[in-house]
């Protein structure tokens, strides 16, 4: 009884265990059926392989893409892969197409799809010269010399362009110590690595890279230059320029000082244009006065010379016959004093005419020199003006006019009391015609009243002496007038220079009026462009850190655009020399 219980537990315990476990084992496999339909992934990772070859072929591109599972199941990716390989454990995955379906239990899955004919965001070239001569990359091995070799990468037309938009790319070049020497990297970053040198480009988003790697080479050799792309999803704070504002202000309050300050440059100018216009035009008002003047100088000679000689005839006629004289050498005498008093009328006439005009002439000409402003600009501010970034050749045309007015301005305060000299003397000149004339014609009338009272002996004594008094003293003034013309001969050619001087100065003053009135416009537009300049600096910097700022790109698949939940894309690029 007791062995034939013994040999039925066994039996039925097997049963019971039969029986127990069958539909256990159906409700789970049931269950695991259905969270493989229901998995799901809280978001997927991408990371691009690839190799080029020297002349920059394509040779194998594959993608590791990498899960993390919130739900365990079934899962279904994209993309036209001619193979995959699950890397997390030995489960089957399916593809049909372009669809993988795979099986996840864990916290994260990775598997990995080889890819061909898909085109990389970026068009990449190496080439390379040695001792300045270009040389395919694979007859490099072993050789010396001085290497330079450049680096370009440009957008590929054909992948999608949010990869070249969005992510900064970074070149890499292990090179070893005992190969190379004097590396140059001018845009690149050079670091030690063990017994390596490392140098780094970097490409930012947008950007087409061109970098130039020069060294000595010694049984040239080289690992693969690496290319590694992410996004550049780093925020860019804009810097903090409250002082640069303030000094930009500055410049903009200085642009706007120098802008008003050449305004009334413009303005003084302008007025010293119209002072050198009106000085020109009594200018040659005087310079005719003085040339009519010269001109006529020989004339006033000439007469005077007659007027001398027939004086000192008439008085060695006088003296040498008185007795002999008869009465129509007496009315002769008398009729001729007249006619010498009446020259010297019509001279003393001219000389006042002349006087007149060259006091209407000489007060135009200081009238004009005077309208010159006199502004003392400093070297200081002539240099301040020079670095004011105006165009230089019309600031030296405003420094040269201004130094030649103001040299003008001088020069005439230097003279102004000899030309004021001329007219006085011209009235005394003409003053002492008047009295020799009334003498004149005091004695042709004492001749005619000897005339007349036949008291001729005594009166041919008087007039003797009279004439000799008067010839002696005409010969002072024939000397002096002499003299006078003469110095109106030299003042006429001096001034007829002067005068030439004058209208080249008109020219240069009226260019220099049309040069400050260009200078003025150009410091306009400059105090209107930098007018804001804070403002434009924030509009210039906002624009900088939006260009480069791309923390708020939205990654995408790069092998299929059905891929969702995509965390991040990575390119890992490797070329041969």
């Amino acid at each position: 009884m007791m062995m034939r219980i013994k040999r039925v537990t066994p039996v039925f315990l097997a049963f019971l265990l039969v029986m127990g476990t069958f539909p256990v084992s159906a409700e789970e496999s049931e269950k695991a059926t259905t969270n493989r339909e229901k998995g799901s992934y809280s978001e997927k990772h991408e990371v691009v392989y690839a190799t080029l070859d020297a002349a920059g072929n394509q040779e194998e591109m594959y993608v590791v893409n990498n899960f993390n599972i919130k739900e365990p199941g079934r899962i279904v990716d994209y993309g036209p892969y001619t193979s995959i390989q699950n890397l997390t454990d030995l489960t089957e995955m399916e593809q049909q197409d372009d669809e993988v379906a795979i099986t996840a239990e864990e916290d994260e899955f990775y598997y990995q799809g080889n890819l061909e004919g898909q085109s990389l965001p970026w068009g990449i070239h190496v080439s390379y010269q040695l001792d300045g001569k270009t040389i395919a990359p694979e007859e490099l091995a072993g050789e010396d010399g001085e290497l330079q070799l450049q680096i370009e990468t440009e957008k590929n037309e054909e992948a999608d362009a949010s990869f070249f938009n969005n992510y900064l790319m970074q070149i890499t070049l292990q090179l070893d110590s005992s190969i190379y020497e004097n590396i140059q990297a001018p845009e690149g970053t050079i670091a030690n690595a063990g017994k390596n040198r490392q140098v780094t480009f970097t490409v930012m988003p947008e950007d087409e890279g061109s970098f130039i790697l020069n060294a000595n080479v010694t049984d040239f050799e080289m690992e693969s230059i690496e290319f590694a792309a992410v996004p550049s999803s780093m925020s860019i704070d804009a810097p903090d320029i409250g002082s640069m504002k303030n000094e930009m202000s500055s410049l903009s309050d200085a642009t706007a000082e120098i802008n008003r300050g050449v305004a009334d440059l413009k303005d003084g100018i302008a007025d010293l244009d119209h002072g050198i216009a009106s000085l020109y035009d009594g200018s040659e008002e005087y310079n005719n006065g003085i040339q009519g003047l010269s001109n006529g100088s020989s004339e006033l000679v000439s007469g005077s010379s007659s007027i001398k000689e027939a004086l000192q005839q008439m008085s060695e006629s006088v003296g040498s016959g008185s007795g002999e004289m008869n009465l129509n050498d007496i009315v002769k005498m008398e009729e001729g004093l007249r006619q010498i008093a009446g020259g010297l009328e019509e001279t003393e006439s001219g000389l006042t005419s002349l006087k007149d005009q060259y006091g209407k002439a000489q007060q135009a000409l200081s009238q004009s020199i005077e309208a010159i402003p006199g502004y003392q600009i400093s070297e200081e501010d002539i240099q301040a003006l020079y670095e004011s970034g105006a165009d230089k050749e019309v600031v030296g045309q405003l420094v040269e006019t201004y130094k030649a007015a103001a040299a003008t301005k001088e020069t005439y305060a230097n003279v102004k009391e000899a030309f004021g000299a001329v007219g006085p003397a011209l009235e005394k000149s003409a003053g002492s015609l008047s009295d020799m004339s009334a003498n004149l014609y005091s004695m042709a009338d004492q001749v005619g009243n000897s005339l007349d009272n036949m008291d001729v002996a005594e009166s041919m004594e008087e007039l003797q002496q009279g004439l000799q008094t008067l010839s002696s003293n005409y010969n002072d003034f024939h000397a002096g007038l002499t003299d006078y013309t003469g110095g109106v001969d030299q003042l006429a050619g001096s001034y007829e220079e002067l005068h030439n001087g004058l209208a080249g100065l008109t020219n240069g003053s009226d260019q220099l009026k049309n040069g400050a009135a260009e200078l003025h416009n150009g410091t306009s537009e400059l105090a209107s462009s930098t007018s804001d300049l804070p403002g434009q600096m924030d509009s210039e910097i906002d624009q900088m850190v939006e260009e480069y700022d791309k923390s708020d790109f939205e990654p995408v698949s790069f092998v299929s655009s059905q891929n969702e939940k995509v965390g991040s894309v990575q390119f890992v690029i490797k070329k041969k020399y």
